[in-house]
């Protein structure tokens, strides 16, 4: 089965940051969705809200 969310190890090497730093932005995106209501995994991140969020909803080719 084909992964919903993309991890810190993922979402650092697609931005090249540091995993610390994507770590601080999966929590940001997080707490978005936390907000409207959406039940949240801490360290990953859905792959459509990520994309919609980092690339204007076009997907990086994942």
């Amino acid at each position: 089965m084909k992964s919903r969310f993309y991890t810190a190890q993922e979402v650092a090497e697609m931005l090249g940051v540091h995993q610390s730093t994507a770590y601080k932005i999966i929590k940001r995106l997080n707490a978005e969705l936390e907000a409207q209501g959406y039940i949240v995994i801490n360290g990953r991140v859905p792959i459509a809200y990520f994309d919609q969020k980092c690339y204007g909803g076009v997907s990086n080719g994942r």
